[in-house]
């Protein structure tokens, strides 16, 4: 079977446009990622816009370099199995572990994801559709969104001679709801890949397992019953590398099967062997303790004053013209081309009806992924109208300019980005003793949230910030008020009962001025009375053992 790809791939001829997209594809991809997260003087160099997701993502990565984190727990949130999928970041932690400076181990394969998230959506395009022109159009609209959240710049910044300089200099995102209050989504701008790391090389999987499967039907082959089994064996990793990218592909296979007759039982066993795989990792998922169950939820970020009129207005302009032109592909599209989209169609549907996470907006994945396939009908249509008439050209390219112009506004506040310098352990004193002197197994009391130095050193911290571990399905409240309950305790056997009971082997005492809202005061109890092993004056940072401290009783 391998013999048979290596050889196509011998004889594959590309054309010296194509090469040349490939080596854009690959640059691109590689710079997207290196500038907004290196690594320069013993410091990490985080692009602001990164700063807070990376809060997340760098902690788990050094649980698995530095520290000691099987079977896997959430380091943000230990104690329990992990329900964040890790599988991504655990490939980085053994990069870094292995030698590979932590911004090559990261930005390496994230590069080789969005790379090849790039390739698939341009073969794939140009596969069903069998034009080069529809592959580069759908590239073009994937990495410069449709939507209208250029109306927004606008009202900032109205139409004058400098508008050009406006949008080269800008430094923020027009739109950027739910959070700024806006409509216009956040996860339709590249930010949303530079973020979520894992995110592109799912997406890129997920497309290569769908565009093989779909290879008896777009080339009129017979089914490989081999191959279907390897893609369900990458199908059942996916369950812990990116669990919505897992659900996507079960349902658009699904589908896929139900509507091709000769998709049938190759869909079957992708499924089944995805299934057998991932059923273990289901089985550890839900022995957690806490874990949010899917809801029916109707109208996706709109469910709070849904109406038809609130429902379309706010796709309208999160869509932007590919509202329309998306239609219009798929109704000159050959039959069997409108029978995939209807597959493709069902995750916008479940992604307008179900809630996965505790957090509605975290069903962006859906529609994210959807507009991988939509770029490309609406490529599509552009293609026909510009051949259909001459005198329609003009408004084919009035239109790609609106399908494009709010992409390039989002574009500069990325590529505008300064960077926040990290300190880590080669010039980070706390940090350091914490991986020389502290068991990589141990378990922080935390009394900061972001970049806490044990979770830099790949221990894990009680509680790091909540909206992280809440957003994964945990407890936080519960945990939140145990973190209060230890760090206010004053009476030294009580706090000795709460610390052993939750596995604390250090706790971190942090005098931060001001202080700090979101930490618990904190009580002079560990300074009195628990066994000091390090001090930081200048940083009024201390760390506190428990064992020789909570022996005496």
């Amino acid at each position: 079977m391998w013999k048979n790809i290596k050889k196509k791939l011998k004889t594959k001829k590309y054309s010296p446009v194509e090469i040349i997209i490939i080596v854009f594809f690959l640059l691109f991809s590689l710079w997207l990622m290196f500038s907004t997260f290196s690594y320069q003087n013993g410091s990490m160099l985080i692009a602001t816009k990164a700063w807070s997701d990376f809060a997340s993502h760098i902690p788990l990565i050094r649980s698995f370099s530095f520290g000691s984190n099987f079977p896997p727990e959430y380091s943000l949130f230990p104690g329990e199995p992990i329900r964040y999928h890790f599988l991504f970041y655990l490939l980085v932690g053994i990069l870094e572990k292995i030698g590979v400076r932590i911004d090559y181990a990261l930005n390496i394969p994230s590069a080789i994801g969005f790379f090849t998230l790039l390739l698939i959506i341009y073969f794939f395009a140009k596969k069903i559709f069998k034009s080069k022109v529809v592959g580069i159009i759908s590239v073009i609209f994937f990495l410069f969104n449709g939507s209208l959240s250029f109306i927004e710049f606008l009202k900032s910044q109205p139409v004058s001679t400098r508008i050009l300089s406006d949008i080269i200099s800008n430094k923020t995102f027009p739109s950027f709801g739910p959070y700024d209050g806006k409509i216009v989504s956040a996860f339709w701008n590249l930010n949303i890949y530079t973020n979520q790391r894992h995110l592109a090389p799912a997406f890129f999987l997920s497309l290569l397992i769908i565009y093989i499967l779909l290879i008896p039907v777009l080339s009129k082959k017979k089914t490989n019953l081999k191959i279907s089994a390897c893609l369900g064996i990458i199908l059942g990793l996916f369950f812990f590398f990116h669990l919505a990218a897992f659900l996507i592909t079960i349902a658009v296979v699904l589908v896929l099967g139900i509507l091709f007759k000769e998709l049938r039982i190759a869909a079957l066993i992708v499924l089944m062997v995805g299934a057998l795989i991932s059923i273990p990792q289901y089985l550890f998922l839900q022995s957690s303790s806490s874990a949010f169950e899917p809801v029916l939820s109707i109208g996706y970020l709109t469910q709070a004053n849904l109406t038809i009129k609130s429902f379309m207005e706010y796709w309208v302009l999160n869509l932007g013209l590919h509202t329309i032109l998306i239609p219009i592909g798929v109704i000159l599209a050959p039959k069997n081309l409108r029978k995939i989209f209807l597959a493709f169609l069902l995750i916008f549907i479940i992604g307008n009806a179900i809630q996965f996470s505790p957090e509605i907006a975290g069903n962006h994945k859906f529609f994210n992924y959807f507009m991988l396939i939509g770029v490309m009908f609406s490529a599509f249509a552009l293609v026909k109208i510009w051949k259909h008439k001459f005198y329609f050209k003009p408004a084919v390219v009035i239109l790609f300019f609106f399908l494009i112009l709010s992409g390039i506004i989002d574009f500069f506040p990325i590529y505008n980005d300064s960077k926040i310098a990290l300190a880590d352990y080669p010039i980070h004193p706390d940090v350091k003793w914490i991986m020389e002197n502290t068991n990589p197994k141990s378990v922080f009391l935390n009394s900061q949230y972001l970049y806490d130095p044990a979770s830099l050193a790949g221990r894990k911290i009680f509680l790091g910030w909540p909206y992280f571990p809440w957003s994964a399905g945990y407890d936080t409240s519960k945990r939140g008020e145990l973190l209060k309950k230890m760090l206010e305790e004053t009476e030294f056997k009580s706090a000795c009962k709460l610390l052993v009971e939750n596995d604390i082997d250090y706790v971190e005492i942090i005098t931060q001025n001001p202080p700090d809202p979101n930490i618990p005061h904190i009580s002079n109890l560990y300074n009195d009375a628990f066994v000091k092993v390090y001090e930081n004056t200048s940083k009024n940072y201390s760390i506190y053992k428990v064992k020789p401290s909570c022996i005496r009783i």
